[in-house]
């Protein structure tokens, strides 16, 4: 190549990098966060790229109204960008501070809080809820009738051979009676809408405490409305509403201004529409932003609307080992300990094979059998209304996706989203770098 054209090349690089610099340097000075060049995290800008392809398809097909897109490296955020509309039938378009509803992405914030409160010496994790929640002891299980024995309903009652425990709630492997599946399904639906409707999430427990379980504690994973247990022992350990401690002791020191269970209404224009398919898979309003008074039913379970910005500083702090900007939320032991395998060789069939269960995320243990191509050790959830996010430990690479439509799993654009985050990594692993054993600790 002639030396003129190698300085034209030259020089076009350095401003299509500098025009990055400055992209990311405007992202900064409106969401304060970190922000580095692709190149310098070890990423590429250009197979960065599809992500905007990727979800710009979703938007033109009628498929997803608007998306918020994140990728971070090693403290860096590296991609950040708005596509679509918030609010389609308003023209409204979406923006990298619209604020979603992240439903089950919730779970690792409360259970983060409720670690909060092991690191200060208030419980064991096989310690029994019962200690907190008196009306969850002596419980029974529900087994299928044998076909030679006279019973009165389905099912045949049997005492739990062991309490539920912290761990158990944490992991999703207490057995709880759920709205969707299980022998006693029913008896757990009437139980919820029993009226008068249950004010706080304690009223609505104590009335489904007594519904026979599904398994016998820590013998198999079934998800559910555990996390909610979670919340309320937070609240019974510290004294606090969920609501209060969420904010008082992760929210305001992380800088997360944007989360919210009940989100006010200055911020109600920033709220996404919610979405849901029709018949042919494109998306029709199901729910407008509308500001609702203040409610005091602090889900643990699924109750918090955030900003993609805030959900990346909480999980930057636990790649960082539970600090964030000289803030100290866990020690690194515990973070260390919330992101192990947790259940054993127990099946977590809503993420399918290849993953195991930490305390509060699921853990991915074989990457060849995963529908997620990150390194075994990372872990993540999603949310109702087809958020999610990410956290690969090895690459310090975290992934968070937003946007609002329900039923989503007709589409595969979360996971399309991870291989995309992680397709866009181009450096070598540094020095020193290994991969983390995964435990694969069974619980009992």
């Amino acid at each position: 190549m002639p030396s003129d054209n190698r300085r034209q090349l030259s020089l076009l690089t350095s401003a299509v990098v500098l025009a990055v610099a400055c992209t990311l340097q405007n992202v900064y000075a409106e969401n304060g966060l970190p922000v580095a060049a692709p190149a310098d995290a070890g990423m590429s800008a250009e197979r960065l790229e599809r992500i905007n392809h990727l979800v710009q398809g979703y938007i033109d097909r009628g498929e997803l109204a608007g998306t918020v897109t994140l990728v971070a490296r090693r403290g860096q955020v590296v991609h950040f960008e708005a596509h679509g509309q918030r609010y389609v039938e308003e023209q409204l378009p979406m923006t990298r501070d619209t604020v979603f509803r992240i439903a089950s992405m919730t779970k690792p914030i409360a259970s983060v809080a409720l670690m909060m409160l092991y690191e200060e010496g208030l419980f064991a994790l096989d310690d029994p809820i019962s200690k907190w929640l008196p009306e969850y002891a002596d419980l029974q299980v529900a087994i299928p009738a044998p076909p030679n024995e006279r019973v009165a309903s389905p099912f045949k009652l049997v005492p739990a051979v062991r309490p539920i425990t912290v761990r158990h709630v944490l992991t999703h492997t207490a057995g709880l009676a759920n709205s969707y599946r299980g022998l006693t399904r029913s008896l757990y639906l009437d139980a919820v809408r029993a009226e008068p409707r249950a004010v706080t999430v304690e009223e609505s427990l104590s009335r489904t405490a007594k519904v026979p379980l599904n398994f016998q504690p820590g013998e198999a994973w079934e998800y559910g409305r555990a996390t909610d247990v979670v919340g309320v022992l937070v609240e019974k350990m510290s004294g606090m509403t969920l609501d209060e401690f969420l904010s008082a002791r992760i929210f305001e020191p992380l800088g997360m201004h944007d989360t919210h269970f009940n989100i006010p209404e200055a911020k109600i224009e920033r709220l996404a529409a919610l979405y849901h398919p029709d018949d042919e898979g494109k998306i029709e309003l199901t729910a407008a932003p509308a500001y609702r008074k203040p409610r005091k039913y602090f889900s643990g379970a699924g109750g918090l609307s955030s900003t993609a910005a805030d959900y990346f500083r909480f999980h930057q702090m636990m790649i960082n080992g539970g600090q964030l900007d000289g803030v100290s939320i866990l020690g690194r032991k515990t973070v260390e300990l919330m992101v192990t395998n947790h259940i054993g060789d127990h099946a977590v069939w809503l993420k399918g094979p290849g993953y195991g269960f930490g305390l509060g995320y699921s853990i991915l243990l074989d990457s060849a059998k995963s529908s997620e191509p990150m390194s075994p050790g990372s872990y993540g959830w999603g949310g109702a209304f087809c958020t999610y996010f990410f956290v690969d430990p090895v690459e310090e690479l975290l992934g968070v996706f937003m946007t609002q439509v329900r039923p989503y799993t007709h589409l595969d654009v979360r996971r399309q989203f991870a291989v995309m985050a992680t397709q866009a990594i181009v450096d070598k692993p540094q020095g020193g770098k290994s991969q983390r054993v995964v435990g694969h600790q069974a619980i009992r």
